[in-house]
């Protein structure tokens, strides 16, 4: 068996004394490892770091095997993620959230969130509001998807500052204010309005609305605690601030 795609390496270890197991997000078959024969080399090394974007050439006797990967890189990014705490944690909270998807299930639009992501994880600007909506698409990918297009109660689609934990549907103003003590806050960055740089209060806000989520629907029903790597990313960004 043999394809062809391109994808976002993810994560990688050593294999033997001179291969390595990557694991790439591809375009069109989603998770899937692969050996990379001379992965530790001088040569391949620069390549197979996470956050890199390459092309790929799988090829197995049949489908369930690990198989190989012959990869050569699109773009580089190691040099700055290196060089950059919250970059380092962004793309191992990026690659944690990536494992909760099925290994080769395809989920293009999903491939082609991190690779945006991918390029900004070193501005600390950018990158917080851009994992929260990470989050977001995980959600979405596994089923859980929040709706905020309108108000549950009313159907109107202004004024939405708040979720229902119960139904995960947008609630505005008025409709939630009796209940604003139980309901979660929806900052703007997430309902369409631009903001180029949301605020701190925004990113946690944004960042406990999909925790809420994702520990209801995805790590408590399966035994597992939220990786390391977000409560690392989250400090992070606390820091700098």
């Amino acid at each position: 068996m043999e394809w062809r795609d391109e994808g976002l390496i993810i994560g990688l270890r050593r294999h033997g004394e001179s291969a390595a197991i990557v694991e790439l997000m591809t375009r069109d078959h989603g998770r899937h490892m692969g050996m990379v024969r001379g992965g530790r080399s001088q040569r391949m090394q620069p390549v197979l770091q996470p956050g890199n974007s390459v092309s790929c050439v799988w090829r197995a006797r049949i489908e369930e095997q690990l198989g190989t990967f012959v990869v050569e890189p699109l773009e580089t990014r190691a040099a700055s993620i290196m060089g950059s705490a919250l970059a380092l944690q962004g793309v191992n909270l990026m690659g944690a959230l990536l494992r909760l998807l099925p290994e080769r299930d395809p989920h293009p639009a999903l491939y082609e969130t991190v690779q945006i992501i991918a390029s900004h994880l070193d501005d600390a600007r950018s990158a917080p509001a851009l994992m929260v909506r990470l989050e977001m698409a995980v959600l979405v990918e596994l089923g859980f998807g929040l709706d905020l297009s309108e108000c549950a109660a009313t159907g109107v689609k202004d004024d939405l500052i708040y979720v229902s934990p119960k139904s995960g549907r947008a609630v505005s103003r008025d409709a939630g204010e009796p209940w604003k003590d139980r309901l979660l806050a929806l900052p703007a960055f997430l309902t369409g309005s631009y903001e180029e740089h949301p605020s701190r209060a925004d990113i946690e806000a944004g960042f406990a609305l999909t925790g809420f989520f994702l520990e209801r629907d995805v790590f408590g029903p399966r035994g597992i605690e939220p990786p390391a790597a977000r409560r690392a990313f989250m400090a992070e960004v606390a820091r700098l601030s």
